[in-house]
């Protein structure tokens, strides 16, 4: 298992593995974006209510921001993200509503 930054997809390396603690503001090494945020953490997930499978969550606007979730816990991965190609997807779309007509 491993940890990757969100927006890049890049493996953050933390000096102790297990039991990690992300700070409030730390950064991606690689981009720049904030590590402790919604799409970060393990509990993050578009499909349910306010985005978070935990129940006792404050709502959080901005996702990508930093913020003072206790319950945050950093996503541990066995493989780099894959990067969605908002290209090839739109044009997909297109293409499957361009039959309807």
């Amino acid at each position: 298992m491993a940890y990757y930054c969100y927006s890049c997809g890049k493996e953050i390396e933390f000096a102790v593995k297990g039991g990690i603690k992300v700070g409030r503001l730390d950064v991606c090494e690689h981009c720049g974006k904030y590590l402790h945020c919604c799409k970060n953490c393990k509990f993050h997930d578009t499909s349910v209510h306010n985005q978070c499978t935990e129940t006792y969550t404050a709502f959080i606007r901005d996702r990508e921001a930093a913020n003072f979730c206790s319950s945050f816990r950093f996503r541990e991965l066995d493989s780099p993200p894959k990067k969605v190609d908002t290209k090839e997807a739109k044009e997909k779309l297109n293409a499957l509503f361009k039959n309807l007509e």
